[in-house]
């Protein structure tokens, strides 16, 4: 994505039919907007605007304070609050909240997230200040945002998506998960008992998976993947829900061989 020129297709060369997953995409921009109405320049980022399924609801921020699932308040919010204090207080008094959300299809093309990360780029042109992305509990001010998306041909799956690695209740191993992979209509992946010396094999192998799944491959129950170097496969465990707090998500489940 740039300004020059536009963004070609963004196809998925492993798609795969399956499931009924769907891709939820959800947004919140921090700001100050034209009080008429927006007009929003997204041509310049290779976008036609938003895809069908996906709306822009404006809201005073004041207003918006008072929803239960206000973003800047609860867990989420002092999460924000400890990791960008700048841009958690940017978006704290910004007098308005956009509102970018929808639910698609799982289909054959990521054009519709190239379209929708084409509008926020066009909003942070005409008065937004800081973007939320709740999936992967990321708070970014403008400059952050482009830095991170406005990339040539488009930014890698593995900038949408959070890795996170966290202790094993009662052991020395690792727990390396991601969260955001629902972007793509995917379920997050989950590597447990991870031994220390793996972990960069583990980081590298769930990079690639990102990458694997955002480009349409699908795991199902009892997939063997061979891992260079590994002797024993890794089992595909598919499993969890939407409502899991610490996906948000499905998951795919990998165990690390004892």
């Amino acid at each position: 994505m740039s300004e020059s020129n536009p963004s070609p297709e963004w196809p998925r060369p492993n798609w795969q039919p399956g499931a009924d997953e769907d891709a939820l995409l959800q947004f919140y921009v921090f700001g100050k907007f034209d009080p008429h109405e927006l007009v929003i320049p997204a041509q310049r980022y290779g976008s036609p605007g938003l895809p069908a399924g996906v709306d822009l609801r404006r809201f005073q921020n004041l207003e918006l304070r008072k929803w239960e699932g206000y973003p800047l308040s609860g867990t989420l919010g002092g999460i924000m609050r400890d990791e960008a204090p700048e841009a958690y207080e940017q978006a704290r008094i910004a007098p308005e909240v956009l509102v970018v959300r929808g639910q698609l299809k799982d289909s054959s093309s990521l054009d519709y997230l190239r379209d929708t990360l084409g509008v926020l780029a066009a909003l942070l042109d005409i008065g937004g200040r800081v973007i939320l992305d709740p999936q992967i509990m990321g708070l970014l001010d403008a400059e952050a945002w482009r830095a991170r998306y406005l990339v040539p041909g488009g930014a890698p799956p593995r900038n949408h998506v959070l890795i996170l690695r966290s202790d094993e209740p009662g052991s020395d191993r690792s727990w390396v998960h991601t969260r955001g992979m629902r972007k793509f209509g995917r379920p997050d992946l989950s590597f447990r008992q991870i031994p220390a010396h793996e972990l960069d094999r583990a980081g590298v192998l769930c990079e690639k998976l990102v990458e694997m799944q955002a480009l349409g491959t699908r795991f199902v129950a009892g997939q063997a993947l061979e891992v260079e170097g590994m002797q024993q496969s890794l089992i595909a465990q598919p499993g969890g829900s939407l409502t899991d707090p610490e996906f948000n998500n499905l998951h795919v489940e990998f165990r690390w061989p004892f």
